[in-house]
């Protein structure tokens, strides 16, 4: 008789590197940094993290958030994407070639063209929102100046009530943050559009955003209640 002899089968689990990305609903609560960073931009212990504008798709919302280290894109995140199996393999394909290509000049990825052309909008909102907080930055004797954050009053609307806070080195602007803002989409998309106009234009003479009319008019009297009390 033929004696079984146990086999003992090893396995063994290699380490396969994979992209990760998390997807949020964002906050109603946004910051920017100007020499550091900007859409909705904020400054880390790696890096300036800037939030792309939300573009809407016929699949669902789609927004970036980027992390630069210096003028490199070193991460990029998806906040908002659709729920739809083609746009989850897709994002990881137009992470990896917005590394690689340091821009939004990237490919369509076939099957998800929707996703694709609302990730490269969103990502070039996001570049073009650092590039402007980078020109807008204060000179080095101004930034050598002591820094002062003075909070502008509360502006009611009819969406809801908007303050903002406006960081100062020396005579320039270098970051506002809003304080309290409408919970709603339009005024989420336009923040940041209105935080970039600020940093180019040093004063609260920007552009009401269209869509979100009631939010730019009490962010640009909150601004320059801010303004006015720095001088004071």
């Amino acid at each position: 008789m033929k004696r079984a002899i146990p086999v003992l089968v090893l396995s063994v689990a290699g380490l396969i590197p994979v992209w990760r990305y998390d997807v949020s609903t964002g906050t109603s609560s946004t910051e920017v940094a100007a020499p550091a960073s900007t859409p909705s931009t904020s400054s880390s212990g790696t890096g300036v993290v800037v939030k792309g504008t939300t573009v809407g798709t016929e699949k669902g919302d789609v927004q970036v958030e980027v992390t630069f280290e210096g003028d490199a894109i070193s991460a990029v995140r998806m906040l908002k994407q659709p729920n739809h199996p083609q746009t989850t393999a897709a994002v990881p394909t137009l992470i990896s070639e917005t590394l690689q290509a340091q821009s939004a000049d990237i490919d369509t990825v076939s099957g998800a063209t929707l996703t694709s052309e609302g990730y490269k909008e969103s990502l070039q909102a996001a570049i073009d929102a650092r590039a402007a907080a980078a020109e807008a930055a204060p000179s080095p004797a101004a930034a050598s100046a002591a820094s002062r954050v003075v909070a502008g009053t509360t502006v009611g609307t009819e969406k809801g009530d908007v303050q903002v806070e406006v960081t100062f080195e020396g005579d320039a602007i270098s970051a506002v943050r809003m304080l309290k803002q409408p919970n709603h989409p339009q005024t989420t998309a336009a923040v940041p559009t209105l935080i970039s106009e600020t940093l180019q234009a040093q004063s609260a003479d920007i552009d009401t955003v269209s869509g979100a009319t009631l939010t730019s008019e009490g962010y640009k009297e909150s601004l320059q209640a801010a303004i006015d009390a720095k001088g004071a």
